[in-house]
């Protein structure tokens, strides 16, 4: 069974360097494709390598299947680690750099032969079996780890960046290569990055950790249309949610509004139940769109009033099928529109917005917490 239950798991290095990983819960499901993503530092290659052995638990129990392995060395948890590295043997061949895991076992000698030929065939690198590392492309490398790790059919495979040497092009290409591999294996695994469109695009679930604290696990689309809290919802999503502070006011027709010092925006009743239950009218709090919820069309402008800002065009970035729209509204960071490419914009272009208000978020000013949490 590759079920893994990390129970109150920390990890301490002692005052200087502090605490990297706190209070980390998690079940992660026999066969699940589970993403670990944060800025640098924020614990989950640590989180990584204790599930691997390569680190100290300082507390807390983690298990594999039904075992508890705190204290079992590496070798003995059923597990294969993909690095960000590759650690190939540059004396070795791909045979043998595949072989090798399977020599130390003392596996006999046909049996490791069919074991590294069906290897090979999954991941389409026959034809570089008798060649050496320094001969392969990164993307070719990465495909002999990858082997390195399948031929020992472990219960488990943690990944540790293992795209981010790669070219923006082959990191697309591997991205697709390991969610076949995972599929064709069904094997769980455990995959860690700071790219949050490998996490977006990989995951079954997604966790997401800052300062050795997770933030939110969920699937993709609960963590990108509802994240827990402004880092989640900040760092999850290209280009990054729009973020305004305004304050809750109610109108003279009982209605609340969003206001800030040059516009107000009407609240769709669902968000105005929340924002009284919690007790935000006549309160400051941070307002969060994304960028695919602002709208310039005039009919979508005519189907919601009261949902209009007037922004000023400063940069924008054409992204190939999209357009990006930098605009000045008053606030302190430019609010992004994404709109198609055939449109025409000069810059101080004066232009009406109009929000998506039944798909904004609120977040508290202190917490930082989503207030529809």
């Amino acid at each position: 069974m590759g079920r893994i239950l990390l129970n109150h798991i920390e990890k301490r290095y002692g005052k200087e360097k502090g605490q990297a990983v706190k209070d980390f819960n998690l079940e992660i499901l026999d066969g699940e494709f589970l993403v670990m993503v944060g800025p640098s530092g924020c614990g989950k290659s640590t989180t990584l390598r204790m599930i691997a052995g390569l680190e100290d638990i300082s507390s807390g129990e983690l298990y594999i299947g039904d075992q508890l392995v705190n204290h079992l060395p590496p070798k003995d948890r059923d597990i294969a680690m993909v690095f960000q590295n590759y650690a190939l043997y540059p004396n070795m061949s791909v045979y043998e750099n595949i072989a090798f895991g399977l020599r130390l076992r003392k596996m006999p000698k046909h049996e490791i032969d069919l074991a590294v030929k069906k290897t090979a065939r999954i991941l389409e690198i026959e034809q570089f079996l008798s060649r050496k590392p320094k001969q392969l492309s990164g993307g070719q490398r990465q495909r002999v780890a990858l082997g390195r790790a399948i031929v020992r059919n472990p219960q488990v495979f943690l990944m540790d960046e293992p795209l981010s040497n790669l070219d923006a092009k082959l990191r697309v290409q591997m991205r697709t290569e390991i969610i076949r591999l995972h599929k064709q294996l069904g094997v769980t695994m455990v995959y860690v990055t700071h790219d949050q469109v490998e996490a977006m695009t990989m995951g079954h679930r997604i966790v997401v950790m800052k300062d050795g604290i997770i933030q939110q696990v969920d699937t993709p689309q609960k963590i990108y249309n509802h994240p827990r809290n402004m880092f989640v919802a900040g760092f999850i999503g290209t280009p990054p949610i729009n973020l305004v502070e305004g304050q809750i006011k109610e109108n003279a027709d009982g209605e609340l509004e969003f206001h800030t010092s040059r516009y107000a925006l009407k609240i769709p009743a669902e968000h105005s139940n929340v924002l009284r239950s919690k007790k935000k009218v006549d309160r400051n709090v941070i307002l969060g769109i994304r960028c695919e919820n602002v709208h310039l069309e005039p009919a979508f402008r005519e189907a919601n009033p009261g949902a209009q800002i007037v922004g000023i065009q400063k940069i924008n970035e054409l992204m190939g099928a999209d357009l990006y729209l930098y605009m000045d509204i008053g606030a302190p960071n430019l609010f992004i529109v994404r709109t198609r490419p055939e449109h025409q914009f000069v810059e101080n272009e004066k232009l009406t917005l109009t929000l998506a208000m039944n798909k904004a978020l609120f977040f508290d000013k202190d917490t930082m917490d989503n207030l529809a949490y």
